[in-house]
C-alpha cells in the first residue's frame, strides 16, 4: 500500500458541513478509481477523507502525529481501528508519544511525501493544511484546492493556494486527469512507484550508503522530487535513512 498511487486529502479541523461532505465524496471517488487516500486522522476534513477512502477499493493511510498506540483525537479511535483493519496507520513517533504542537507539523512532510499530489478541500488562511500543501510543492508534488464562497473564512486558504498556482478542483476527475491516472478501478495500483522505478533506485543505492543528492543525479530527478519517493521506499522497508542524508539498501 505504501507504494500504491496515492493522493493526500487534507483541510480544516473545524470544517463546515459542506466541506466535510465534499471531502468524503472526493475521497470516495478517488478510492473508487483505485487511489489510496492519505491524510492525518484529525477531526473535520481528515476524518471525512479517511471515511471516503475506506468506502472505495483504494483504501486509506493515516499518518499520525503521536505514537501508534496514542490515537488523537480520542473521538477518532473507532475510525483508527477501522483504518488499521482495512488500510494503514503509520507514525514516525515512538510508541507512547503524546500529541504536541511539534509532532503534527512534522508529520505533514510524510503525508505529502507519500502522495502524488495534495488536495486541500477547505482551509482558513492560517490552516496547518497549507503547510502540507507547501511541503508538497517543495517536494515536486502537485497541489490542488477546492474553491468556495468569497465570503467564507474557510475558503480563504484554498483561494490563496489557487492564487499561488494550485490547480482548481471541482470533482475527483480533475485530480485524476491532472495526474494522468486511469479511472478504471484498482488496476495499476502501483503506478506511482512501479517495479522498474523501485529496481532503479535500489540498483543506484547498491550495497553501500549513498547521499540523496548523488541518487538524484544518477536517476535524473530533482532532489526535492526524489525525497518524497525515498520516504515512501523507506516506509515500505526497502531503504534505511542514515545520519547525514545518507540512504542504505535493506533488501537485495
Amino acid at each position: 500500500m505504501l507504494l500504491a498511487r496515492s493522493v493526500a486529502v487534507v483541510g480544516s479541523r473545524n470544517a463546515s458541513r459542506q466541506g466535510v461532505a465534499n471531502a468524503e465524496q472526493l475521497a470516495q471517488s478517488l478510492s473508487e478509481a483505485g487511489v489510496t487516500v492519505v491524510s492525518g486522522l484529525a477531526l473535520g476534513i481528515d476524518a471525512a477523507a479517511h471515511t471516503g477512502g475506506l468506502n472505495g477499493p483504494g483504501s486509506t493511510i493515516a499518518v499520525l502525529g503521536t505514537g501508534a498506540d496514542r490515537i488523537y483525537p480520542a473521538r477518532n479511535s473507532g475510525l483508527a481501528r477501522r483504518i488499521a483493519e482495512e488500510g494503514c496507520l503509520i507514525s514516525e513517533c515512538p510508541l507512547g508519544t503524546a500529541p504536541s504542537k511539534d509532532t503534527f507539523p512534522r508529520r505533514n512532510r510524510i503525508i505529502s511525501g507519500l502522495s502524488r499530489g495534495v488536495l486541500v478541500v477547505e482551509a482558513a488562511q492560517k490552516s496547518g493544511s497549507l503547510i502540507t500543501a507547501r511541503l508538497a510543492a517543495g517536494q515536486g508534488r502537485d497541489v490542488y484546492a477546492v474553491p468556495g464562497s468569497i465570503h467564507a473564512t474557510l475558503s480563504k486558504g484554498c483561494h490563496q493556494l489557487i492564487r499561488e498556482g494550485a490547480k482548481l478542483v471541482e470533482t475527483a476527475a480533475d485530480v485524476l486527469q491532472a495526474l494522468q491516472m486511469e479511472t478504471d478501478g484498482v488496476a495499476g495500483g502501483r503506478a506511482g512507484f512501479d517495479d522498474s522505478f523501485v529496481d532503479r533506485v535500489l540498483e543506484a543505492v547498491g550495497s553501500d550508503p549513498v547521499q540523496a543528492e548523488v541518487l538524484a543525479l544518477h536517476l535524473g530527478q530533482s532532489a526535492a522530487e526524489l525525497q518524497g519517493q525515498l520516504l515512501a521506499l523507506e516506509l515500505a522497508g526497502l531503504l534505511e535513512r542514515l545520519p547525514g542524508g545518507m540512504f542504505q539498501r535493506l533488501r537485495t
